[in-house]
């Protein structure tokens, strides 16, 4: 075999790992791009399943708290701002609205014992509860895929082919509102 031979099995060598490098990284991008769809559909279903338990709750406490209206509408603006939202960034604000207004209905809720030894009550809210322990096992799964993603947009070489081909880090977390940051005032 001439030195000639030698020298294009080299470059054929050298393309076929370069184009492996590229077809692999390209790949891995596609893949963690529909996962991040699906970890965020998934939020989005059981966001759903909370947003269909919201009005048996409300209804349940509002025969109880017929002069909290307020804190009815706070939490029917919240739901519907979370059904109108658009963008996963806006559907990621309107649900931590929403976090906060249901707070707020069930602190109101355990001032009513009548309605705390509701079954009704007792049944909604152990729904309402699985859907919570849902959606936080969800929104961590969708942080751990973006967190993922966003490695793999930033390293070398996957970054010249992210660039090339338009994927971009993705800016949106799930996030501890201010207020979880700050400890409570516990008063006897």
């Amino acid at each position: 075999m001439g030195t000639g031979s030698k020298i294009l099995i080299g470059i054929l060598i050298f393309a076929v790992i370069i184009g492996g490098i590229f077809i692999s990284g390209y790949n891995s991008l596609v893949r963690y791009d529909e996962s991040i769809k699906a970890a965020w559909s998934q939020v989005e279903n059981v966001m759903q399943r909370r947003n269909d338990l919201i009005p048996n709750l409300v209804n349940s406490v509002k025969g109880y708290a017929k002069h909290e209206k307020e804190i009815f509408e706070n939490v029917a603006n919240a739901r519907a701002a979370l059904l109108g939202a658009k963008t996963i960034d806006e559907k990621v604000k309107a649900t931590t609205a929403l976090d906060s207004a249901l707070g707020r209905l069930l602190a109101i809720a355990e001032n009513y014992p009548q309605l705390q030894a509701s079954k009704n009550f007792q049944a909604l809210m152990d729904e309402l509860s699985g859907s919570e322990n849902r959606i936080s096992v969800e929104r961590r799964r969708y942080n751990e895929i973006v967190q993922n993603y966003n490695i793999t947009v930033r390293k070398f070489p996957t970054n010249i082919i992210a660039s090339m081909f338009g994927f971009k880090e993705k800016q949106v977390y799930f996030k501890a509102e201010e207020k979880a940051k700050e400890v409570p005032q516990v008063k006897f």
